[in-house]
């Protein structure tokens, strides 16, 4: 019944809608643009540094080189096959102690995304998933926000357009029911009850104790439960100086979002107490969309439409006056195909 119920929620309400319900209606003016570029695929010359701009192919251990030194987490690349006792002095050369965060090379979507609290944990991870992936230090600030952002390669200062607060997924104790009964009487933590599963399964039986907050999840993804609030109202001149400077430390990028675990959003706005997880690129949503209580399903299709908008300006701006290329159209689209399976093995390990 309670699966029956999610899925009707799901259906019903558009904050859970497939990605590709935002996209599709905005596919005849993505052609337009292209007809203007006179280049089918003129978007790769919207972030030069990033493999084809962000379209998703992009190596994360790549773009996370590219975050200033101080603002950037400790992070290691680990290849597939790696031997398990390498990736252990790997993780101890840099620092990198437990919990940490084990997550693929190339994804999306917080698929296989997942916090790492042992060795054992860490062990049993790596092989489940035989994908090349990255291990990160888990940063303790207590807030995530996503902040969206652009800027015109020939222009100094830029524009913040989305601020995404983000709300992690937890329930109260009241000191009778199991964590269990506490997930699947929650208005929103039921609909993850699957996933929850997995990340709780030895303590679903257990009951918190009156009082306790029991966070589900750490991982600020929108596929992981962890709601995701439309920050707008905080955009102002001080924050947006705070993003210029680092913008102007990122070579070659000029378009995306910034993923940030920070400690207060004043402290942010003078560029302290705060560290990068992600720098994305042009497959980045503006996420403040996906809060349903201030925006409607239109109102979303519309900011993907203004943010395409965006990136033509950008990628048209980076190609005629700073002589970008544009990618080759067969060579993206084979990179696409690619993509679309590689993005089937990382659903079906999702799925084990």
């Amino acid at each position: 019944m309670s699966k029956f119920k999610a899925s009707f929620h799901r259906l019903t309400n558009w904050e859970h809608w497939p990605s590709y319900m935002f996209y599709l209606p905005n596919i005849p003016y993505s052609f337009y643009l292209a007809l203007k570029a006179r280049n089918l695929v003129f978007f790769t010359a919207t972030n030069p540094a990033i493999k084809n701009s962000g379209n998703g192919m992009e190596s994360k251990y790549e773009t996370i080189k590219m975050i200033p030194e101080a603002y950037k987490p400790k992070t290691v690349f680990i290849k597939t096959e790696t031997a398990f006792k390498t990736i252990l002095k790997k993780i101890d050369l840099n620092s990198i102690d437990f919990p940490l965060i084990a997550k693929p090379d190339i994804g999306f979507r917080g698929v296989l995304v997942q916090k790492i609290d042992s060795k054992n944990e860490l062990k049993v991870y790596f092989e489940s998933n035989p994908i090349d992936i990255i291990i990160q230090e888990f940063i303790l600030y207590p807030k995530e926000c996503g902040i969206f952002y652009y800027r015109l390669p020939n222009e100094k200062s830029g524009t913040i357009t989305s601020i995404t607060l983000k709300k992690f997924l937890s329930v109260l104790g009241d000191g009778h029911k199991t964590l269990s009964e506490l997930i699947l009487n929650d208005k929103r933590a039921y609909l993850y009850f699957e996933i929850l599963k997995k990340i709780h399964g030895d303590t679903l039986e257990s009951i918190p104790k009156k009082g306790d907050e029991v966070t589900l999840t750490v991982i600020g993804n929108h596929s992981k439960g962890t709601e995701f609030i439309d920050g707008n109202h905080l955009i102002n001149k001080k924050l947006t100086e705070a993003i210029d400077k680092i913008s102007h430390q990122i070579e070659g990028w000029f378009y995306g979002r910034l993923d940030i675990k920070y400690e207060s959003i004043e402290k942010l706005m003078k560029g302290k107490n705060f560290t990068i997880l992600e720098i994305n690129g042009i497959i980045s949503e503006p996420t403040h969309i996906y809060d349903s209580s201030k925006n409607s399903y239109f109102d979303a299709v519309r900011t993907i439409k203004n943010h395409w908008k965006i990136i033509y300006q950008v990628a048209t701006n980076n190609h005629k006056q700073q002589n970008v290329a544009y990618a080759n159209t067969m060579e993206f689209c084979k990179e696409m195909i690619a993509l679309k399976k590689y993005a089937k093995k990382l659903n079906k390990l999702r799925l084990q």
